[in-house]
């Protein structure tokens, strides 16, 4: 544990120096574009200082829900700007491939996410999915995961001002530190490593962060087979997450008993409150609380309701079945699905936040729910895999050779 905590550290450090050298380069804005944000300075206690924002153009805004103060909606800006909301699925790789051309620093109406949007709604880090279309898979899969690896690479590359990609939970405060939104990849479908471990070594060696586990012949609906159960082992060994948003019930039970690390359910929310497939039933978010893993309520009205207050009662649910460390936030946005009245892009949390706070969340809870869980999830995950790297070496096993 020292050895992460020193990497930590060490991450922050390096932090402070992109900050103050971007600082000297810093270009001038072109006529009519909008500003980008300030570059922000750590806090002593680990938050992130607001960056400053130009004032966003009214076609990108949201305005304030029927019934919410004013007030109300600053505070939570205030409580946002020290702990800001890490994301945990975002199906804009998928629109840019299909977009000729766009500027997500300045805006994109194409899209519910781009940065100004981000900015506005206090985003500090978002999981970018790689899953591909239904009925894509074999070789076809990989190679398709790999373009969206790729597209999602070049379109961070492209927008230094207002995205960098990270690969740790430190990499993502020093982000934040910077004024830039952290870009992690993931999760991508099962589908992506084409039945190979050494694919999915060489698609983490990619920074590949996370992957669902779920509508292979390894991972269905009885359960892990005995290759499944190595993926997930190498997983571990590794350091990618295991998602298992969509799995069969055995095979989501199976993966919470072979992981080390958390397991993620990156669009689940109550079973209890909204009978969709994707939501968990209270026994599992028992289990999943249980595991340390974590469970992402998403923003959509089809898994949690069509108001801000819907979305609050499966978070208030799933913070009292599973508890607060393992409750997180996904705005599930651009992936086609419709999103609760005043929720509708990326800018819309502080309206989510403002309603939680006018039920009593404390600001423990809050900071775990938008910032910390993820920074959990991430280190455990880190911690696991230093340790297993230690026990256990690369693994070669086919599934030819384990399923037969």
């Amino acid at each position: 544990m020292a050895d992460l905590q020193d990497e930590l550290q060490a991450t922050a450090e390096a932090g402070e120096l992109d900050a103050r050298s971007t600082a000297r380069r810093k270009r001038k804005p072109k006529p009519g574009s909008r500003s980008t944000a300030a570059e922000s300075m750590a806090r002593t206690d680990g938050r992130a200082e607001a960056p400053v924002h130009a004032p966003a153009d009214g076609t990108l805004g949201t305005p304030e829900p029927d019934g919410e103060s004013p007030e109300a909606l600053a505070q939570a800006h205030a409580f946002l700007a020290g702990y800001p909301v890490a994301d945990g699925y975002s199906g804009l790789p998928w629109v840019l491939r299909h977009l000729s051309w766009y500027d997500l620093e300045l805006g994109e109406g194409a899209v519910d996410t781009d940065v100004p949007r981000m900015r506005k709604g206090h985003i500090g880090a978002l999981f970018w999915s790689l899953h591909l279309p239904d009925g894509m898979t074999g070789d076809r899969a990989v190679g398709a995961t790999l373009e969206q690896l790729d597209l999602v690479r070049m379109v961070a590359h492209a927008h230094p001002e207002g995205l960098r990609l990270v690969y740790s939970a430190g990499e993502i405060t020093d982000a934040r530190n910077c004024g830039r939104v952290g870009i992690l990849l993931g999760p991508a479908g099962a589908s992506a490593i084409g039945d190979s471990l050494g694919i999915l070594r060489a698609l983490h060696q990619l920074g590949l962060q996370a992957l669902t586990v779920a509508d292979v012949s390894w991972a269905g609906e009885k359960g892990l087979t005995r290759f499944g159960e190595e993926v997930v082992r190498e997983m571990n060994r590794v350091g990618v997450l295991a998602d298992v948003s969509g799995a069969a019930e055995p095979t989501l039970r199976r993966t919470l008993e072979v992981s080390r690390a958390p397991v993620l359910c990156t669009r689940s929310a109550a079973h209890a409150l909204r009978p969709h497939p994707a939501n968990l039933p209270d026994d599992l978010l028992a289990e999943l609380g249980a595991a340390h893993g974590l469970c992402m309520v998403p923003l959509t009205a089809e898994q949690t309701g069509p108001s801000i207050r819907d979305v609050a009662d499966h978070l208030d649910h799933v913070r009292s079945i599973a508890g607060p460390e393992c409750v997180g936030l996904s705005g599930t946005y651009d992936s086609g699905a419709a999103h609760p009245q005043d929720l509708n892009d990326a800018s819309c949390y502080p309206h989510l936040v403002a309603e939680l706070m006018r039920r009593g969340w404390s600001e423990t809870d809050l900071a775990l729910l938008t910032w910390g869980n993820v920074q959990r999830v991430l280190r455990m995950a880190d911690f696991t895999a230093r340790a297993a790297q230690d026990r256990r070496v690369a693994s070669t096993a086919k599934i030819e050779e384990l399923d037969g």
